[in-house]
């Protein structure tokens, strides 16, 4: 399939420049895949599709506060840096911004000094890993001096109140730079009241990496590369889905991130009973239409960006056709799109 199959029109004033005044006020979208038929609800009826021995899967990662702003220490310039992954040690790799101020043994300065950052070495474009000094302990001032890494078509600033709502409620595990945000709109007492109906909740992890905001450039989709991903599965978690499926239960997904731990491991790691295995490794699945799930039965999802990776999986599990025609629908009924916007049920 080709890049421009997945382009549609959104009008800037849509993007979702804040959260909803407190969770669980979104909308709600619901696209029934069998008859194509579009419902227009509110996220609080989101109970009211699900079903008793259903599984609903979440993705327990927490966003660090990966965005650093400081300056080289021998010239003064101004550069930015977002944490991509831990090495250990204090060694870090990141981005950094512009590429240009970064080389081999410049030192960058954050918080007037009381975190210093020694550039290594490049490791892709714009890409680089270094080591962290600081006088107190380094993960403490990174959580102190670091800014929540909003995407960049929100157009402020990060505030105080982003360090809370661009974090689900049930974020245990640092290391993602962007948020899972098909969960930001579950609250306590909802997820409370789909237990209560029988709904096993599971969680899993896979930390959002910066190529969720990276583009595809490339006009045959097929040739795109994702970035990969570390996700985990563990065992309490597969045994739950595992039971579910033998019961009958579908498995509900909560956002792309999710889908893609779930059919990654599902592809390489499948029972020979069909059942799933636990298990933890890096993936750089890339799903698009035409694709064979194997554990998703229905998802929670945001809206998400043209002609992005993000979209065409959502295209692959629900037809590019429906998914296109319900973007359409959304938009007309101004709907909010992107990470602090309106969700979609696929059913």
């Amino acid at each position: 399939m080709h890049l421009n199959d997945f382009d549609y029109q959104l009008p800037e004033e849509l993007i979702a420049q804040h959260p909803r005044p407190r969770r669980g006020q979104s909308r709600l979208l619901v696209v029934h895949r069998e008859h194509g038929r579009i419902e227009h609800k509110q996220f609080v009826d989101l109970p009211g599709y699900l079903k008793p021995d259903d599984s609903l899967v979440i993705n327990e990662t927490r966003v660090l506060p990966a965005r650093l702003l400081g300056h080289r220490r021998d010239t003064g310039g101004k550069v930015e840096i977002l944490l991509v992954r831990d090495r250990g040690g204090g060694r870090w790799q990141f981005l950094v911004k512009p590429s240009r101020r970064a080389r081999p043994g410049i030192e960058f300065s954050f918080g007037e000094g009381r975190l210093i950052c020694e550039v290594e070495e490049r490791v892709g474009p714009g890409e680089w890993t270094g080591r962290f000094h600081s006088r107190s302990d380094v993960g403490t001032v990174l959580q102190e001096l670091g800014q929540t890494p909003l995407p960049p078509y929100i157009r402020r600033q990060p505030e105080e109140e982003d360090r809370h709502r661009y974090q689900t409620i049930y974020a245990r595990h640092d290391g993602a730079v962007a948020a899972p945000t098909a969960g930001l709109h579950f609250t306590r007492d909802l997820l409370e009241g789909i237990s209560r109906r029988g709904v096993e909740i599971v969680p899993i992890l896979l930390h959002v990496g910066p190529g969720t905001f990276r583009p595809v450039k490339e006009g045959d989709i097929a040739r795109h590369h994702m970035e990969a991903e570390f996700y985990r599965i563990s065992p309490a978690a597969a045994e739950s889905i595992n039971h579910a499926r033998d019961r009958g239960g579908r498995i509900v997904v909560v956002g792309t991130t999710t889908v893609r731990a779930l059919e990654s491991r599902a592809a390489g790691a499948m029972k020979g009973t069909g059942h799933l295995a636990a298990g933890e490794e890096w993936t750089n699945l890339f799903i698009y239409p035409p694709f064979q799930f194997r554990m998703t039965d229905a998802l929670i999802t945001n809206f998400h960006l043209p002609r992005s990776t993000l979209l065409m999986l959502v295209s692959a599990l629900a037809g590019r056709e429906l998914i296109l025609r319900a973007y359409r629908e959304a938009v007309a009924e101004r709907y909010l799109f992107y990470s602090y916007g309106d969700a979609m049920l696929i059913l």
